[in-house]
């Protein structure tokens, strides 16, 4: 849920921001954890609504590129802005870089001009560029966020392409299944009809269900594209549901847990990098994690602001791995925090990889398998009676 936060920011005084929380409690953390001294924060109420899953997205990683390539020109901000949008075709995209010169004109800074937009430049987009423009270093701290993002996206990748294949078997299985039941069963029903000889039990179900669905071929085609479409509309939706699901299944659900850390670790180096302070840092992250891990994180932040150590706080808190609580422990020892988070989402990506690759190793002929029985056992079926017959002529 989007929440409207009023707050006073320093010397800036008076700010107006949105954040995404799933409650006004996570909301009223999330703005104090980012210095401000919060005055109200109430829900945006709006008409429920679906994104449209073709409508297009904000390019906020080749926006983030050319933003750098820009500014290491030599040109000034407004300038940048300016260029970019004079290069952009689409007008939904024109406008936003249309109101982002006017801001910066006007001598608002980049960061507060980006705020505006909190469905195009998530907060901790935001918070990246806030935190460099008290060093003045956007631009290193723009590659480090492409950095980041570049990193995510190839986990992400991963993910995607091993499910391909899989997803298109279950496809092409799920549709030979559906013409043997509802175009060559009916068939074969007509000439054991013809016969007039009785059919065993399973053949005779397998015939009725070939003929249900042979006579309600259009009202299933029309349930299906329903079911597709809703599907599409509510994809957010059915994705936190299977999240949550897929969570209580135990392997699986801890390689979540890691996969989940591994972004969080990620996510507190580069902000660390970029100068933004731990207990700030650790509000600015609860939206990436799941509503599983939130409590947890909030009890770690507490313990840090209490003096504790982050690998002890981590740990009572159950926020680490073995790996992540001795890379932890070095980092403290060194002063080398943000590097130490960076190598524990290596890690445990690269483990994650390795998971995946065996998994679907596996899996794919299981599938496959599992997918050749269901259609032999359907062959085998419609053929039985025809088997039979013949014995009982021998």
């Amino acid at each position: 849920m989007q929440y409207e936060i009023r707050a006073l920011r320093g010397a800036e005084g008076l700010v107006t921001l949105s954040l995404e929380a799933p409650d006004e409690t996570t909301a009223l953390e999330q703005a104090r954890a980012q210095g401000l001294a919060v005055l109200s924060a109430r829900p945006r109420r709006a008409l429920p609504r679906f994104a449209s899953p073709f409508a297009p997205r904000f390019p906020l990683l080749l926006f983030s590129q050319e933003l750098v390539a820009l500014l290491s020109a030599g040109l000034s901000l407004p300038e940048v802005v300016e260029t970019l949008a004079e290069k952009e075709a689409r007008p939904e995209f024109r406008r936003v870089f249309g109101a982002l010169r006017r801001s910066l004109y006007e001598g608002r800074s980049f960061s507060q001009a980006l705020e505006d937009f909190p469905q195009t430049f998530p907060s901790l987009y935001v918070a990246t560029v806030r935190a460099a423009e008290r060093t003045g270093d956007v631009a290193e701290a723009l590659g480090r966020y492409i950095a980041y993002h570049e990193r995510l996206d190839a986990v992400r990748r991963k993910v995607v392409s091993a499910s391909v294949y899989p997803l298109v078997l279950l496809g092409v299985g799920g549709l030979v299944v559906l013409f043997l039941l509802g175009y060559v069963v009916p068939r074969f029903a007509g000439v054991y009809a013809e016969v007039g000889r009785d059919l065993p039990v399973l053949s005779r179900l397998l015939i009725e269900w070939g003929q249900l669905i042979n006579a309600n071929g259009g009202t299933l085609a029309l349930l299906a594209l329903a079911a597709g479409a809703a599907a599409t509309l509510g994809f957010g939706h059915i994705k936190r549901l299977a999240g949550r699901l897929a969570q209580r299944v135990p392997a699986l659900g801890e390689r979540l847990r890691v996969y989940h850390l591994a972004r969080f670790y990620r996510t507190l180096g580069m902000l660390l990098r970029g100068g933004t302070p731990l207990v700030t840092a650790l509000g600015m992250v609860v939206g990436l994690m799941p509503a599983a891990l939130r409590p947890q994180l909030a009890a770690a932040t507490q313990r840090i602001r209490e003096g504790s150590s982050t690998s002890a706080a981590m740990d009572a808190a159950g926020l680490v791995t073995p790996v992540a609580l001795r890379l932890l422990r070095v980092g403290e020892r060194s002063g080398e925090m943000a590097e130490m988070m960076d190598r524990i989402a290596v890690f445990h990506d690269e483990e994650l990889a390795r998971w995946i690759d065996l998994v679907m190793k596996l899996f794919e002929p299981l599938l496959m398998a599992a997918i050749g029985m269901v259609i032999g056992v359907i062959v085998v079926l419609m053929y039985l009676p025809i088997f039979e017959l013949a014995g009982s002529l021998q």
